[in-house]
């Protein structure tokens, strides 16, 4: 290669000379990286990590002051927690009907949710992965990552415009003679909303996973004699369970742990127990007992997570090995 001199090449102008200004500053660099002591080498990942690590650390610390609070009751008539420590807060969540009642509510909620989002989401991935159409490719995409530019209490509110009494559907379902019908503020129309807002998380979670399946699977498949739907219950289905674990993971602890859909379109009658933690903060200032709920739903949510990626490993995020 010509020694650079500093001048524009006629024939590509001031890029060319910017291109190659750009080469010497990776070689600076590269020569810098050569004079990095051998020994300290082992430094540089620790470096790269360090920024996950204080994250890490944040919400380490996070845990461990709730985890105090929890142990401390809080006393009402100077709204400070006590200095000694007991598991008043624990024994009365245990006898604690609404707690119980809460925490049920979300637990189906994060089953039912992540069921119906995984037998949405399947065909959904797989017209992405598998059609040949490009204009049908781009319409899907546009319908996947549309919904993220929108807040999902947004989201949440536009429902209250179109399922409400006097919203889009009843007034549709006037002309017919139908309705007007209660869709508001009751469990189904939390479900609702919360499908709608975890479904392209799961197709997100689905799609690497079915496009990591070579097509000459599904034509070995239908050679030895199986239909499009044995080849894909029997064949594509156990190829693709990392994804579908995965999927299921973000989905249900996110369920789990919502706020926002229980909130708005549960009308405070049908609370998650992230409203319930938020309740005790903010409502009755018992911040002992919200510590107590928090850590409840820190332990769900991580136990969750811990099944799940026990059941798939790490290949369900497209690491190696499994765990």
């Amino acid at each position: 290669m010509a020694p650079f001199s500093g001048r524009s090449d006629r024939r590509t102008g001031p890029a060319l000379a910017s291109y190659r200004f750009s080469w010497r500053v990776f070689d600076v660099l590269e020569a810098l990286a050569a004079q990095w002591p051998a020994r300290a080498m082992g430094l540089v990942k620790w470096f790269l990590l360090l920024p996950a690590l204080l994250i890490v650390g944040l919400l380490i610390f996070g845990l461990v002051v709730m985890a105090d609070a929890s142990f401390r009751v809080m006393d009402f008539r100077t709204y400070q927690l006590s200095e000694h420590y007991s598991t008043a807060n624990y024994v009365r969540l245990w006898g604690w009907g609404a707690f119980w009642a809460t925490l049920w509510r979300s637990l189906g909620a994060a089953l039912l949710v992540t069921l119906i989002c995984l037998v949405l989401a399947f065909p959904y991935a797989w017209a992405l992965t598998r059609t040949p159409n490009r204009r049908l490719r781009r319409v899907l995409l546009v319908g996947l990552f549309l919904p993220f530019f929108v807040g999902q209490v947004v989201r949440a509110y536009g429902w209250l415009v179109i399922l409400g009494y006097e919203g889009i559907v009843n007034k549709a379902l006037a002309v017919f003679g139908l309705g007007p019908y209660r869709l508001l503020f009751s469990y189904p129309a939390v479900l609702f909303g919360l499908v709608q807002y975890m479904l392209p998380f799961a197709v997100l979670m689905l799609m690497p996973a079915l496009a990591a399946i070579p097509e000459e699977i599904e034509r070995a498949a239908a050679s030895c004699g199986a239909s499009p739907l044995r080849a894909v219950l029997r064949v594509i289905l156990p190829m693709a369970r990392p994804g579908l674990i995965a999927a299921a993971l973000v989905v249900a602890t996110l369920t789990l742990t919502d706020f926002a859909m229980p909130a708005i379109l549960g009308g405070g009658t049908n609370d998650f127990l992230a409203n319930l933690v938020h309740d005790q903060f903010f409502r009755t200032s018992n911040a002992g007992l919200g510590s107590a709920i928090a850590l409840v739903l820190t332990f769900l949510g991580t136990t969750i997570a811990g099944l799940l990626l026990t059941r798939a490993g790490t290949q369900a995020f497209g690491l190696r090995g499994t765990s």
